[in-house]
């Protein structure tokens, strides 16, 4: 089939992205939709409500009750519905007014923006939106004797909070939100299902707690899905702190320069299809995509069968590969026959026979066309 776009063939046509994220699930998925994927959707995380968080509320009390010297902001979703909790509490007016009065720190422009909606204002912002950067300034100027409160951003932040209390700070913890998994774990597991046999091009991934709630659900596929990543499967990250748990594993991880979600439905854009394999056989263009192959820039989806064997081929251009190594690809295995099935519903999805030629009691090939 033809799928049309303003520019023809949708650019990520033929491709399986699966999106991680709960929150702006949709709106990724509408993004890499209209740019032609295949979606799936996984939640790896889900977000306890903060109305029912008990343990935001005494934290909220504690700042209160602290008056702190500064007030480092994490994320803009978790500063306002800190403030929005607070609200519902009755204690909204109280954490207004020790926030006027305290210095606050933006780990980026995000949490500025939410500042700014509350009326208050950012002493200054990290431009490189890490907390490194926030801690390397904090210890050059100085904490010692300071009341510092940590808004979190999912997890505990143990290792910067424990710098700013050897340096001589007073530090409350704020947990604006916290991840856990969420109840049914079905499609998370059928994506780390997809993952290990290849069905999904990429994986996308907005938070580091979401990669590793992944690999946790995982379970004992992990090694088999850190694999999948090192080569296959692209793992996409919105930036390098998301991309952590999997750098630490030497996983290559695509990610925007711009750590933005915009950016990074780009950053796939423009990827995938650099991934795809090109050759020219039997007089035509052949790109290969995840589930789907384009022939003169007609995109012809293929069964997984079908679509395993075409690669297979392709991996080896003109180069005849024998039954047993064919069926060897195919998922269960199978024998000599379901390979013949194969290439017959190949052949015929393919529009012609004179992509692959047979070549009698050794096997098949790709019929690649001579170069010019």
């Amino acid at each position: 089939m033809t799928v049309g776009s303003d520019d023809g063939v949708g650019a990520l046509a033929g491709f399986t992205v699966a999106v991680t994220a709960e929150r702006r699930r949709d709106e990724m998925a509408a993004l890499l939709a209209r740019r032609g994927a295949r979606v799936v959707t996984a939640s790896a995380i889900t977000i306890v409500p903060l109305a029912d968080d008990e343990a935001l509320r005494a934290a909220t009390a504690a700042c209160i009750g602290l008056t702190p010297d500064l007030v480092i902001a994490t994320t803009g979703f978790g500063f306002r519905g800190w403030l929005e909790a607070a609200d519902g509490w009755g204690m909204g007016d109280d954490l207004r007014a020790v926030l006027q009065r305290a210095r606050i720190v933006a780990r980026g422009p995000k949490p500025c923006g939410a500042i700014r909606a509350a009326g208050l204002s950012e002493d200054w912002a990290a431009a490189t939106e890490a907390s490194e950067e926030i801690l390397e300034r904090l210890l050059g100027e100085g904490v010692t004797g300071l009341r510092i409160v940590v808004q979190e951003h999912g997890e505990p932040q143990t290792e910067f909070v424990a710098a700013l209390r050897t340096a001589g700070a007073a530090v409350v913890e704020v947990p604006v939100y916290r991840w856990t998994l969420p109840p049914d774990l079905t499609p998370v597991r059928r994506l780390v299902d997809q993952v290990v046999q290849r069905q999904v091009d990429a994986v996308t991934f907005t938070s580091a707690p979401a990669v590793r709630a992944f690999l946790q659900v995982a379970g004992p596929a992990r090694s088999a899905v850190l694999d999948r990543f090192r080569g296959g499967v692209m793992a996409a990250c919105v930036g390098p702190v998301t991309a952590q748990p999997l750098t630490q594993e030497q996983v290559p991880v695509v990610a925007p320069q711009r750590f933005r979600l915009g950016a990074l439905i780009k950053a796939i854009t423009d990827e995938l299809p650099r991934r795809a394999v090109r050759i020219r056989a039997g007089g035509t263009s052949l790109e290969l995509r995840g589930h789907a192959v384009l022939i003169d820039g007609t995109l012809h989806t293929l069964a997984p069968a079908s679509m395993t064997i075409l690669t297979a081929l392709a991996d080896r251009p003109g180069v005849v590969v024998s039954k047993e190594q064919l069926a060897a690809n195919l998922p269960r295995g199978n024998d000599g026959h379901a390979v013949d099935v194969a290439i017959a519903r190949l052949r015929t999805a393919l529009g012609s026979g004179k992509h692959i030629e047979t070549v009698i009691k050794r096997g098949y090939r790709l019929r690649v066309d001579e170069a010019a």
